[in-house]
């Protein structure tokens, strides 16, 4: 062993060695702590953005692209996604919220007690759904970066109401190239003077190649919706929910039951003599149900092409099936499959395994699949 230098000496090469060690391994640590930071940043940024569709579709599977729910790898697996799902998911980033009790309706689907799905807006003016009819809020990605515009319904749902109107809005919004206002609008029936301005302005936001749609019921028993439609434009696709009409109307008085208690029976107010057997065509409930007299004046402005007829007992039974034909009118690639439901057996409908802007599974609220009094 050498002996050690005298006073004042320079340390020996072992010292500088080991500092230099030192300083790569702190710099190592701050790296490694800065990647950890980051990634953590972006996971939970990544858990604000809305997922586009339910689970892993067929047809994004038999077009060789990755399942379509909440990409498990991070932005990089985000890329490899279809181009369309990509544009709805940023269209789709906006804050959650403050959710209003909603209004009760006579003439549309119930709105009290539905279940909102998250991350839709519920205010007048916003692109949500379930309880009021919205505008993506300022603020949101898609306006920061300028994306999509508002464009007027090229499909609507016109009725019929307790035919299945909002089961069908609700899975129609799984597909990523649907965008659709959740609420019912009722421009056609009982905002016409505001103008198709303020219409459009009720709008989500779209992209190239996705579709603008909105549902109100009651456009079906309105003697001026045909017409109104048609002068927005002769192309307007239109989707009827039907179902059999004498379990419609006893859905409907259901419905008003939940509502007035102490209204008379279903076969007071169903029949003008009973012992006679003579329908009250005038009730409400019947007369929603009179199905060939409404289309009677939808077929004076739309060619029956135009028109698809759902049936709401197959949406119940095989809502993959009929989201087929659906999808097929629409003129949309057929994502939505039977790999995006399952059945409840409480409520006996079929509910979402995810459904959009959610990793939940979702049913409809309360007010939907009540028991039906004999």
């Amino acid at each position: 062993m050498a002996p050690p230098g005298p006073a004042g000496a320079h340390p020996t090469s072992a010292e500088p060695l080991s500092r230099s060690v030192f300083r790569k391994f702190l710099l190592m640590l701050c790296s490694l702590l800065t990647s950890l930071y980051v990634f953590y940043c972006l996971a939970e940024r990544c858990q604000t953005l809305s997922g586009p569709v339910v689970g892993r579709s067929g047809g994004g599977e038999e077009a060789g692209t990755p399942g379509r729910g909440v990409p498990a790898g991070g932005p990089g697996e985000l890329a490899a996604w279809p181009a369309a799902a990509r544009r709805k998911r940023l269209l789709q980033v906006r804050p959650r919220p403050k959710r209003r009790p909603p209004a009760p309706r006579d003439d549309g689907e119930e709105a009290a007690g539905e279940e909102e799905p998250p991350g839709l807006a519920g205010s007048l003016g916003g692109s949500g759904a379930g309880s009021s009819v919205a505008e993506t809020p300022p603020g949101t990605l898609a306006l920061l970066l300028d994306e999509g515009s508002k464009q007027l319904p090229q499909a609507i749902i016109i009725g019929v109401k307790k035919g299945g109107t909002r089961a069908l809005l609700e899975f129609l919004r799984v597909h990523p190239d649907v965008r659709a206002v959740g609420a019912e609008p009722h421009f056609f029936d009982r905002s016409y003077d505001k103008g198709l301005a303020w219409y459009r302005d009720l709008m989500p936001r779209t992209l190239d190649g996705q579709i603008t749609m909105e549902k109100t019921p009651s456009y079906f028993v309105t003697r001026e919706a045909p017409a109104r439609i048609s002068a927005m434009s002769k192309d307007t696709k239109l989707l009827v929910v039907v179902r059999d009409p004498v379990t419609r109307a006893v859905s409907d008085y259901t419905q008003t039951l939940s509502k007035r208690p102490d209204i008379p029976s279903f076969e007071s107010l169903a029949f003008q003599n009973r012992s006679a057997g003579l329908v009250d065509r005038s009730w409400s409930a019947i007369q929603i149900g009179l199905y060939a007299e409404h289309l009677e004046r939808w077929l004076r402005h739309f060619p029956a092409r135009q028109m698809l007829f759902v049936s709401g007992e197959r949406l119940v039974r095989d809502p993959a099936g009929e989201l087929g034909r659906v999808q097929d009118f629409l003129g949309l690639k057929r994502i939505i499959s039977d790999k995006h439901f399952y059945f409840n057996q409480t409520k006996g409908f079929p509910c979402l395994k995810k459904a959009e802007g959610s990793g939940r599974p979702h049913c409809l609220g309360k007010t939907k699949g009540r028991p039906h009094p004999e």
